[in-house]
């Protein structure tokens, strides 16, 4: 396609002719000229708003841009309501691959029941390979918002299902040639299945329910970088036992072979919580089929420490996140 915003004829066939999902709150949405969207709210109801850019990976790019947004503004406590997409394309980009793309985000639209609302298409030689950034708008009750910065000492922290199952994933499906000289095909295909585990919704719902004191969606930094920023943000220390620290085989050894840390793996899929009673709510989750793991407790100070048996280490401000180390970027 050439470059400049994506032809009306385009538009038309490969972006909007794939959005079907509607919201009743939504009384403006994507159409051709519109350049903003609008949603009407209940008394008593906020906006929470949030917004992310897919860069790590072009593949199911669509998918993840619409599960990781969804992620966050469900770490809020908050329903998710609709998206606006930013959808930057390089030249040799072609009118079918932008109708997957667009098919990629309307299936996880409708999976997280989530309207777009609008956005911007255009190709430019600025990007070498597809990037989309998306805005989310969720609403959630007055007085109900969860935040990064509600732990408290003595809280117990949670971890839900395992960390690393995006960046094991994008590694899986991004380096699949070079994992496949030393593991199975079998193998390699379960470690890109992994995304299946990304959506939060049902984990954060049960959160919600359970007087969750703070709420972080394991992203960028890995757990390491969750855990930095929560306590952080509620001014806390930890004490954190690592070998309780969930994390999935394939996970474990994809990371040995790119030579990197799971901890430090983007963990989309993965939530961290801190709340009183962190036992009770395992067990609800685990009830749902949702794998959780207390992984240690919020402290007062600010010492944040990492237990590994007798070996003791101080956590440290989150650094660049492993997966762009094994993808050479």
């Amino acid at each position: 396609m050439k470059t400049g915003k994506v032809p009306e004829n385009v538009l038309k066939r490969a972006v909007f002719g794939q959005i079907h999902t509607r919201r009743a709150e939504v009384i403006l949405g994507a159409g051709v000229g519109e350049d903003c969207a609008a949603m009407k709210l209940e008394p008593g109801e906020i906006f929470v708003i949030s917004a992310d850019p897919i860069t790590g990976t072009a593949k199911d790019i669509g998918t993840l841009a619409v599960r990781i947004t969804v992620n966050d503004l469900a770490s809020a406590g908050a329903e998710p309501v609709g998206i606006l997409l930013t959808v930057l394309l390089p030249e040799e980009t072609e009118e079918p691959e932008l109708k997957v793309m667009m098919a990629q985000v309307e299936q996880a639209c409708r999976e997280a029941n989530v309207q777009v609302m609008g956005g911007h298409t255009e190709v430019t030689a600025v990007v070498n390979q597809p990037v989309i950034t998306v805005c989310g708008v969720g609403k959630v009750k007055e007085g109900q918002m969860v935040t990064t910065a509600g732990a408290r000492p003595g809280m117990d922290i949670l971890v839900t299902k395992w960390i690393g199952l995006e960046g094991t994933s994008i590694l899986a499906k991004e380096r699949e040639e070079q994992l496949l000289t030393r593991f199975s095909a079998a193998f390699v295909e379960e470690a890109k299945s992994f995304d299946r585990y990304i959506p939060v919704l049902p984990e954060a719902a049960a959160a919600v329910r359970s007087g969750v004191g703070a709420m972080h969606d394991v992203t960028e930094g890995g757990i390491f970088g969750a855990l930095w920023e929560m306590a952080e943000a509620s001014g806390v220390g930890l004490w954190i036992d690592l070998r309780k620290i969930p994390v999935r085989q394939e996970t474990v050894e994809i990371c040995e072979f790119f030579g990197i840390s799971p901890y430090q793996l983007i963990s989309s899929g993965s939530m961290l919580m801190a709340l009183p009673d962190g036992g009770r709510l395992a067990r609800e989750l685990e009830k749902q089929g949702i794998p959780a793991t207390v992984i240690g407790k919020a402290t007062a100070g600010n010492d944040r420490i990492l237990w590994n048996e007798e070996e003791k280490r101080y956590l440290e401000p989150p650094r660049t996140d492993e997966l762009y180390r094994a993808l050479g970027k």
